[in-house]
């Protein structure tokens, strides 16, 4: 080989050589950062810059990913732990913390580990406001509770870079000698409400049923008063039709008699009418005292033409025909 090759070759291995280690550098000073997360470079052991999502490039040997943080958010598992609550009632208590990183660089420099940081801040917090409470109450104003937890986190959390978004309270366990008399309290609730519903509905029942009789009554009463009504005005009307027949019978009667015909008409009548009294006198009785002259039909005839004429002498008969 001629010394032209070989510098050929020496050229070409160096040359190859320079453009791998460009290569290496290249990619080891490019950085590609994820959605969400942010990486903490250092340059000679001191905070550079903060890299967010993209493409990023780094000086090789120089600089360097101190940190790596992701922003998402965290859900951090607070233990369980015992509090005594404001009329001194130990309860257990365990909960759930929601947070994120808004900061970086506070979050890898201002504090060690801050999930173990805001966890214990957490019960801490945690058993200083269930302090403030009764146990009724720790049951009943949860939301306000987690609100003043999460208050609490942030205002000392804040140097670290952390927020915390919202608090969870997932159990509270109080003695077993408390949850029994919170059931007897609660069972003794139940019973009084159902006696007054049932009281309530035996008075609606009460009140209903008098209603009703009371309806029932006032219904008759009045079907009474409209039968008697109409009763009555049936009565009246009866008792109007007859006399208002009698009336007519007699005008028509008397302006009969006030005639020859009629006069003659009366005379029959009257001696038909004699003739059957006595006969119904002979009926019902055994003894009869007669008079030895009207025994005879032919008597009682004349008795009766008698008693007509003294009538038509006296001029009742003819005292409709008189104008008024």
């Amino acid at each position: 080989m001629s010394v032209e090759d070989t510098l050929v070759n020496v050229l070409f291995s160096f040359w190859t050589g320079l453009a791998i280690v460009i290569l290496v550098v290249l990619k080891s000073g490019l950085k590609f950062v994820p959605q969400n997360r942010a990486l903490v470079v250092e340059r000679f052991g001191k905070y550079h810059t903060t890299l967010g999502a993209g493409i990023n490039f780094l000086l090789p040997f120089i600089d360097k990913v101190a940190y790596d943080q992701t922003l998402k958010e965290m859900a951090v598992d607070v233990p369980s732990q015992s509090a005594i609550t404001r009329d001194n009632i130990s309860v257990e208590v365990d909960g759930i913390l929601y947070s994120k990183i808004i900061d970086p660089f506070k979050a890898s420099y201002g504090i060690e580990n801050f999930a173990f940081a805001v966890a214990q801040l957490a019960q801490t917090t945690m058993r200083s406001e269930i302090g403030k409470l009764e146990l009724d109450k720790t049951f009943e104003e949860r939301v306000s509770l987690n609100a003043a937890i999460v208050s609490s986190i942030n205002e000392a959390a804040s140097p670290w870079g952390i927020q915390v978004l919202r608090y969870e309270i997932k159990d509270i366990k109080p003695p077993k000698t408390v949850l029994e008399a919170m059931e007897r309290q609660m069972k003794a609730e139940r019973e009084k409400r159902a006696a007054i519903l049932e009281s309530e509905g035996l008075r609606e029942a009460a009140i209903n049923r008098a209603e009703g009789e009371k309806r029932s009554k006032v219904l008759a009463a009045e079907a009474d008063r409209a039968q008697s009504i109409l009763r009555a005005e049936g009565e009246a009307l009866a008792i109007t039709t007859v006399a208002e027949a009698k009336a007519r019978a007699l005008s028509m009667v008397g302006a009969a008699a006030a005639s020859m015909e009629g006069q003659k008409g009366v005379q029959f009548d009257l001696a038909t009418r004699a003739i059957q009294a006595k006969e119904a006198i002979a009926r019902h009785s055994s003894v009869v005292l007669l008079d030895a002259h009207s025994t005879s039909t032919a008597a009682t005839v004349a008795e009766a033409m008698a008693v007509l004429a003294a009538i038509n002498q006296s001029g009742s008969l003819n005292a409709t025909n008189r104008p008024a």
